[in-house]
């Protein structure tokens, strides 16, 4: 079997009229506002994640897909992702009167959100490629992953400042779910690069950054078993771990030429 060439989700932006674009981005507007502020009352904080999910479903019944093309689209979904994976570690019992937690939270998922809008919104329709729900759940599942990566970050900071071991047994479930969803990424992603190149894996730059992802949150579930002694560099691991998610998911992107960028 031949390979076939390689196809890329260029950065290039796609058209989207103003009349349609431009209510969206006072929604982002207001949800990144709400997450600031739900750190204070935590309505507001689902009142955030609700206007983000109203635009990606907006935004996905007019495309007839969900939308994870194209910078635009991913950060909002990455965004939305981290204040929904927040949510049983903000009305956890240790969390929920935390401040501390819910404004990181708050403050990540916002700069996301806000982020997303320095890009056009891409109306492009889905190449036969990626016309497959194959995509759709390894795309899902790997922002869910981020998700909670990005989460155990702000724990280990939490417990680098304060030295609380509630902090960093919550670190580590978050990177165990979080490895748990990126594992299924990567079955699925395996899965449709099958059917989409007829092969399970190719090397490329983002496939070559993703098995280094796996690989250091598989060593960092691991190196909890070496007990107390190792709780700060525990920590600093998970806060390293999301430095290099951010590489695998925007730095790759952005840097390197992949068969598959946003």
């Amino acid at each position: 079997m031949t390979r076939p060439s390689r196809i890329k989700i260029f950065l290039a932006p796609h058209r989207l009229s103003c009349a349609t674009f431009a209510p969206m981005k006072w929604l982002l507007f207001a949800s990144a506002a709400l997450y600031l502020f739900g750190s204070f009352r935590r309505p507001l904080f689902l009142a955030g994640l609700a206007g983000e999910l109203i635009y990606l479903g907006t935004r996905g019944g007019g495309l007839g897909r969900l939308p994870l093309i194209g910078p635009h689209d991913t950060l909002v979904f990455f965004s939305t992702s981290i204040a929904l994976m927040s949510l049983p570690f903000i009305y956890s019992r240790s969390l929920k009167n935390d401040a501390t937690f819910s404004w990181g939270v708050g403050a990540i998922a916002a700069l996301f959100g806000l982020l997303a809008l320095a890009f056009r919104a891409s109306s492009m329709p889905l190449p036969p490629i990626l016309n497959t729900l194959w995509f759709e759940i390894h795309v899902a599942f790997a922002f869910f992953a981020y998700a909670l990566f990005a989460i155990g970050a702000i724990l280990g900071g939490i417990f680098l400042t304060r030295r609380d071991r509630t902090f960093l047994d919550l670190q580590y479930k978050a990177a165990l779910v979080g490895f748990s969803f990126f594992s299924g990424s990567m079955v699925s992603g395996g899965i449709w690069g099958y059917y989409a190149w007829g092969t399970y894996w190719l090397w490329t730059p983002k496939e070559f950054w993703t098995s280094i992802l796996w690989l250091f949150y598989a060593l960092y579930l691991h190196v909890r078993l070496k007990g107390p002694n190792s709780d700060s560099i525990i920590a600093w691991a998970g806060i390293i771990g999301f430095a290099i998610t951010l590489f695998t998911y925007l730095g790759v992107s952005i840097l390197l030429k992949s068969s598959h960028g946003f």
